[in-house]
């Protein structure tokens, strides 16, 4: 397939959805919603390194842009779950795409990566 040019405009619109669809904590959010729904307590146990701040913030962010809904019940304490919605579901799909790319392609851009390291250095060893 010939990459496409895209106009100016185009391109804005592209940056503006991948902004916030590129980031580490919304694919693993994404995927991990792509599953079941999820309370935040939850997420926050199993998405290793992230904080409360930028769960939040992500969280909040996906449901802005219509991915994720957050459904508040009654309860005390208040119990709060998180699901994709149709769009979603929609995103999931190239990422989940992508994330089998990368676990295909992982040997082969560890050994680029080394390579490019190692040809840098003037002693001919990667650097740590």
């Amino acid at each position: 397939m010939k990459p496409t040019r895209h106009s100016p405009e185009q391109c804005k619109k592209a940056t503006d959805v991948i902004s916030l669809t590129g980031s580490k904590w919304t694919v693993l959010i994404v995927m991990m919603l792509d599953i079941e729904k999820r309370r935040f307590s939850e997420m926050k146990r199993d998405i290793s390194g992230i904080s409360q701040k930028m769960l939040t913030t992500t969280l909040r962010g996906l449901e802005r842009d219509g991915y994720v809904l957050r459904t508040v019940y009654p309860t005390v304490p208040a119990k709060v779950e998180y699901e994709l919605t149709d769009l979603g579901r929609d995103l999931a799909q190239p990422l989940r795409a992508l994330g089998q790319w990368a676990l295909e392609n992982h040997d082969r851009i560890i050994a680029a990566r080394l390579a490019h390291d190692t040809r840098d250095k003037p002693d001919g060893v990667a650097a740590e």
